[in-house]
C-alpha cells in the first residue's frame, strides 16, 4: 500500500473554478486518484476535480514560508 500525502477527502460544498493543466499533470492526477482510490478504500477513484482542492490545501499547510506571512 502507497502511503501518500493526502488521506480521505471531506465532503464540502466546493467553489467552482477553471484551471489549465498540462497533459503530463493531468495523466498523473488520474494515477494518483487510483492510488488514493485504493489507499484509502474507495471502490473508484475519486474524480480528479475534488483532489486538486485538498492537494493545494495541504502544499499551502506546508510550506513554511506561506505559513509565516498569512
Amino acid at each position: 500500500m502507497a502511503k501518500l500525502k493526502l488521506g480521505p477527502i471531506e465532503d464540502e460544498k466546493p467553489v467552482k473554478i477553471s484551471v489549465e493543466l498540462s497533459a503530463a499533470v493531468h495523466r498523473d492526477l488520474m494515477a494518483y486518484a487510483r492510488i488514493h482510490a485504493s489507499d484509502t478504500g474507495l471502490t473508484h477513484p475519486m474524480a480528479i476535480e475534488r483532489l486538486i482542492g485538498p492537494m493545494l490545501e495541504r502544499f499551502m499547510a506546508s510550506d513554511r514560508g506561506f505559513r509565516r506571512n498569512v
